[in-house]
């Protein structure tokens, strides 16, 4: 339905009804639709008042719509109203509503009236996400960094996850601002990037960038570079932290995985403990590894070849002289078939040990113990994240740890791997996340937003350093 271009009156809104295929949807299809072609508040108005006067009441979900496009056109003193029926008429609002609401009040002067509903949320459930950063923004957007930062910290304590977005938003409120407080809250905002291996992208890079050229006083300058091989940045020559866990580190590392991924509940939901025995036994006989292999991942590389042929020019380009490779396969690559030719599993087989797992088994438990149990200077390939993993380790240490370990040890596929052959990048010797000496900061950021996390760390580089 195309809505009236202006308010009608009574009868002229009762004959589009009874025009209308199933008349008893008629105010929500309505509604819908001007929601949709962002009609005028009057019209809307007008078919709000012709259903209180022929029902005696407005339902609830037409007046959550009629605030939609309240919202959507910023009418403030029209939220407010709406705001007063429903708080009347309904004791408890649901989150939909209250979503609505905070959002419309946080974007107008009428913003502190979002922080009393956000309290109100709190009563009855744990705000949402975009009700804590509806808030935050508002309040920083009006220069009350210090409310801004308490309502990040409540909205972390609730295991809530910020957007980049946010974070910018920080940066970007709090530039040329002086104070010690607000200082020490953004780096921890950097930390909190460094913590949880988050790469900026390009646009919240350059907040950041510039909220610390801003500082008065403080001459930090910004450059964006390329680290090189060895670690050591160009612009400022201060070498990056390493990316080798300590043998203590590695060791408890070890030890937790082993005992909370591999021994822990997620493995044998899809690998029968027997399976995991032998796998152990045969690792146990053959070890330390060198490089392991998720075979089966990467035999799907390039969607086009046959998958033997991409494994086995992964095995090619990695079996360099005495490097011992393990590679993870499946039974049914043992069966000859259109994808996995005999004769080049043989050969494959002479340069590579071989595990083949039943079909349906779990690879990751699999990887991570081969290469921790090979010794520290084991590294695999994948192009898994290993992201369920990090779940299962229950404390940010060890988290912290796995992820570092991660980004030292994961192999992972040039872009160029479109190409005719496979390349790998080696892995770094230096780490990839935010770090600081106290008189330099050094950023990786990505080029594109990405709202999924990736195993592909960034090549580029913030240095800000003070002189």
């Amino acid at each position: 339905v195309q809505p009236p271009e202006k308010p009608l009156q009574a009868e002229e809104w009762n004959r589009l009804r009874e025009s209308f295929r199933s008349p008893e949807k008629f105010e929500e299809v309505m509604f819908n639709s001007m929601v949709r072609c962002n009609s005028s508040i009057d019209v809307a108005k007008s078919l709000l008042t012709h259903v209180a006067k022929s029902n005696g009441d407005i339902a609830y979900n037409l007046l959550v719509k009629y605030l939609a496009l309240c919202v959507q056109q910023g009418q403030t003193s029209e939220i407010r109203d709406v705001y007063d029926i429903m708080k009347i008429r309904f004791r408890v609002l649901e989150s939909g509503a209250y979503n609505l609401l905070i959002r419309g009040l946080s974007n107008s002067d009428q913003w502190r009236m979002a922080l009393t509903l956000l309290e109100e949320v709190k009563k009855i459930m744990i705000p949402s996400r975009t009700n804590y950063e509806s808030c935050i923004k508002a309040a920083s957007r009006h220069q009350e960094m210090n409310l801004a930062f308490e309502l990040y910290h409540d909205m972390l304590a609730k295991d809530l996850v910020p957007t980049l977005d946010v974070l910018q938003a920080f940066f970007d409120f709090s530039r040329g601002m002086k104070g010690a407080e607000l200082q020490k809250e953004l780096f921890g905002i950097l930390l909190y990037l460094r913590e949880n291996q988050i790469y900026p992208h390009k646009t919240f890079m350059r907040s950041i960038k510039l909220w610390f050229e801003s500082i008065p006083g403080a001459n930090w300058t910004g450059h964006l570079t390329k680290i090189k091989d060895s670690g050591q940045c160009p612009v400022c020559n201060h070498q990056l932290e390493e990316s080798d866990l300590t043998e203590e580190e590695y060791n408890n590392l070890r030890e937790r995985i082993i005992r909370d991924v591999i021994h822990g509940t997620d493995t044998f939901r899809k690998t029968s403990p027997q399976e995991f025995e032998a796998f152990q036994t045969f690792v146990e006989s053959r070890l330390p590894f060198d490089i392991v292999i998720d075979g089966l991942n990467v035999s799907h590389i390039k969607p086009r070849k046959m998958q033997c042929e991409n494994l086995f020019d992964a095995v090619n380009c990695l079996a360099k002289e005495n490097v011992r490779l393990l590679v993870l396969g499946r039974k049914h690559m043992l069966i000859n078939s259109s994808n996995w030719k005999r004769e080049i599993m043989k050969e494959m087989q002479n340069k590579a040990d071989f595990f083949f797992a039943e079909n349906i088994s779990e690879d990751d438990a699999f990887l991570l113990y081969a290469t921790l149990q090979s010794g520290k200077h084991c590294k695999f390939v994948t192009r898994d994240f290993l992201r369920d993993h990090k779940a299962c380790l229950s404390d940010s240490l060890t988290r912290h740890l796995f992820r570092k370990w991660q980004r030292g040890h994961q192999i992972v596929f040039s872009p160029s791997a479109e190409g005719k052959h496979i390349n790998f990048l080696p892995a770094f010797r230096y780490d990839c996340v935010v770090q600081t000496t106290g008189d330099t900061w050094h950023i990786p950021y990505k080029d594109a937003f990405e709202e999924k996390y990736s195993y592909r760390v960034p090549r580029k580089w913030l240095c800000i350093q003070q002189k």
